[in-house]
């Protein structure tokens, strides 16, 4: 047992933010705490846990996270939630590497011996998606995610939402399967229209067909559809998770291992999801530490059924390119074949981070900007 005697964050490209945990015996984690163009407020988030939590057992993950929660008064939501996610996969790390052995093996060992995985196509206004799939087919990949569509007013017209069935029908014409992310941009009436013109055509699962904000019209939508309902990134703790659980309304439960709290909480958001028969498909177009914490999920959840990855999704590529294999020395961690990336043998999350290039890239680099939809009419759009 040893004391935490460092915490650090690094700032990167492309939207990315790093946390290194050390103890007093020179051993040392790695974690993800990222929070789309929110990294300041991280930021603010984990100078106040390094004050508190410097000194105490790196081994006691548990009584840290509970520390975290139970001291804070206020607690919960993205930023909390982030910045404690960064400090929890870290200590994960840390742990299993002293002890030589994955994440997996703390967590009752493999169920699995790879995770199934997906990959985007297409960008925030998705267009022509064939040669995108055909790309991703040749890397290996077997299923894609793609958003739905454009920005959509709270009743638009009907046309607008043609293009998404056909985009659809385009990649599953390639034998491959597709998800289609509504994103929240959907209100309502448009929700309701676009998830029966998809039904026949057999979506892998719609995400977000509302704002986690409407729990009683995500219901009504789930009762109106066969489309398997995903819905997760914007829940940030079991206690967020809970109602949609309860009111049946969720088939696929996406929590962001870096939003809600790390691998303590995911692992038990899974495990409620069990209990009512739904399965989990993490949210993940960041980091290669947050996809790393991802995949040692998958392997020792039974209800994981696939894994999100960011290699080559649209915000790397406009960050110029930084990708999740940019900051780590051995990419064959993250090898796609069949469909599938084998369960990372090494210890801990499983990478090795390139330390000297984080510190380096981590002084000049700036946070990631927040996008958004604006109308004809100039009224804002969800975006």
């Amino acid at each position: 047992m040893a004391p935490i005697a460092t915490i650090e964050y690094f700032r990167l490209l492309p939207r990315w933010l790093f946390v290194k945990i050390c103890d007093s015996e020179g051993n040392h984690g790695w974690g993800e705490a990222t929070l789309e163009g929110h990294t300041e407020a991280i930021e603010g988030t984990l100078d106040g846990f390094i004050k508190r939590f410097v000194g105490l057992e790196a081994e006691d993950i548990e009584h840290i996270w509970q520390l975290a929660w139970r001291q804070s008064f206020y607690r919960g939501g993205p930023v909390f939630q982030s910045a404690l996610s960064g400090i929890d996969i870290a200590l994960w790390d840390m742990k299993a590497r002293k002890l030589n052995i994955p994440i997996y093996q703390l967590l009752g060992g493999k169920v699995r011996r790879k995770v199934a995985v997906y990959a985007w196509i297409g960008g925030d206004r998705p267009s022509d998606v064939e040669d995108a799939a055909k790309a991703r087919l040749a890397q290996g990949f077997k299923a894609v995610k793609m958003n739905a569509t454009e920005d959509i007013g709270w009743l638009d017209s009907p046309e607008a939402l043609k293009s998404s069935v056909e985009r659809l029908k385009i990649v599953r014409a390639l034998g491959m399967d597709a998800a289609l992310d509504f994103h929240g941009r959907l209100h309502k009436p448009m929700a309701k229209q676009l998830a029966k013109l998809l039904e026949p055509h057999g979506p892998l699962f719609i995400e977000e067909p509302l704002l986690s904000e409407h729990p009683e019209g995500i219901k009504q939508i789930s009762d109106l559809t066969s489309c398997p309902i995903a819905l997760g990134e914007r829940l940030y703790s079991r206690w967020d998770v809970k109602r949609f659980l309860e009111d049946h309304s969720v088939d696929i439960l996406q929590p962001d291992i870096s939003h809600v709290g790390g691998i303590s909480e995911i692992r038990k958001i899974a495990a409620m999801a069990e209990a009512y028969d739904v399965a989990i498909a993490p949210h993940c177009p960041l980091g290669p530490i947050a996809l790393a914490a991802c995949l040692q999920i998958g392997v020792c959840t039974p209800n994981h059924q696939i894994q999100e990855m960011s290699l080559g999704i649209h915000y790397n590529v406009a960050a110029g390119g930084y990708d999740i294999n940019s900051y780590i020395t051995n990419p064959e961690v993250f090898a796609v074949k069949d469909g599938y990336v084998e369960a990372p043998s090494g210890p801990g999350l499983g990478i090795e981070i390139n330390e000297e290039l984080v510190r380096k890239l981590s002084k000049s680099a700036q946070a990631w900007p927040l996008g958004g939809f604006t109308g004809p009419d100039e009224s804002i759009r969800e975006w």
